[in-house]
């Protein structure tokens, strides 16, 4: 009988509990949906009823009373300019001065360039085909632990003849006085590349008249893209009858896109129509640097000068002196490099 008796006093508290639980998880619920209720009715009633468009229009009147120009006209007092201008220092002190230059990349900065707005063809040739088949062109396999070549003593030591020799700098190279730089094996991070182009016209005849000057900042603008700077005469020399301070012509150099459309157009413009044309020569500075003429009879082939070839005196139109500089370290790899361009080579090399 007492068995019987716990057993229904627990059944009766189960159920006394299992309706609790119902009851309080309804109330928990209705206080929850409650709640998002009003957190949505505060969201919608954040929202403005009326938009722009119903807005009414604004009466000529008003319009020509917040005319600002009016009021700057009547004031009596101008604002200071330097105020509201920011000019960037003109020098860089080094990275410890308190005030230091904007980044290139900036549009205050004074060195700021916009662009790129294209991307030239022959860049991005270079990007995803020529640069590995230079890579692949150039490997040298050297099996792992090779010990490297000394390298050879460019600096000639003194022959201890006086005692003066003691402690004196290691004479130059015979026949230079410079030390020409090392050729670097290429690697995936050093592969040669365009670095720029400088292009320059001598007109010693604008001394005497101006219009060769005109013509030729004319068409090396034109083919360039830039301004040139204008040249001047540093020394006199009767014998080609050019004084000193007198003009010379005028001169640009040109970098990054604009240096591989001036290539690609020299490569597929301007060489193949040039008749009984050798090729450039091989030789060049040692340090990656390639240079090449073309005669005043060529110009017509580049398209900005060919399509207003009327417009230039035939007797003003000049010639050019190209230097193409690289990233390559000698004048093997710089010919390599123009050879995959697609310019064609000649010389001993």
């Amino acid at each position: 009988m007492a068995s019987e008796g716990l057993m229904a006093i627990r059944g009766l508290m189960c159920s006394v509990s299992r309706r609790q639980l119902a009851t309080v998880a309804a109330i928990n619920a209705r206080c929850l949906s409650s709640s998002s209720r009003v957190a949505a009715r505060d969201v919608l009633n954040e929202i403005e009823p009326d938009s722009s468009f119903s807005a009414p229009i604004l009466e000529k009147a008003d319009i020509e009373a917040f005319n600002t120009e009016t009021r700057v006209k009547n004031r009596e007092a101008q604002l200071p300019g330097k105020r509201f201008q920011y000019h960037p220092p003109k020098y860089d002190r080094g990275p410890l001065h308190p005030v230091q230059s904007p980044k290139h990349s900036d549009p205050v900065a004074r060195d700021f360039i916009p662009g790129p707005f294209n991307h030239p063809r022959l860049r991005e040739t270079f990007q995803h085909t020529i640069s590995s088949d230079i890579l692949t062109l150039t490997y040298q396999h050297t099996i792992p632990g090779t010990p490297a070549k000394p390298e050879r003593e460019r600096l000639r030591a003194w022959d201890d003849s006086s005692p003066y020799h003691a402690n004196r700098p290691l004479r130059g190279p015979r026949g230079a006085g410079t030390l020409p730089i090392l050729e670097k094996d290429i690697k995936f991070h050093n592969i040669p590349e365009i670095r720029s182009v400088h292009i320059h016209c001598f007109q010693p005849q604008a001394g005497m008249d101006p219009g060769y000057l005109a013509v030729s900042r004319a068409i090396v603008m034109a083919i360039s893209g830039r301004m040139p700077k204008v040249t001047w005469i540093k020394n006199q020399v009767s014998q080609w009858k050019i004084k000193k301070g007198s003009l010379s012509g005028c001169k640009t150099t040109i970098f990054g896109n604009q240096a591989y459309e001036f290539v690609d157009k020299l490569a597929t413009l301007v060489f193949p129509k040039i008749k009984d044309w050798p090729g450039i020569k091989g030789e060049g500075d040692g340090s990656g640097t390639i240079t090449f003429g073309l005669n005043p009879t060529d110009m017509a082939h580049f398209p900005e000068v060919g399509v207003n070839y009327d417009m230039f005196p035939s007797k003003m139109i000049p010639g050019l002196h190209v230097m193409i500089r690289t990233t390559a370290t000698s004048d093997r790899q710089a010919r390599l490099l123009m050879q995959t361009l697609g310019v064609p080579m000649t010389g001993k090399f």
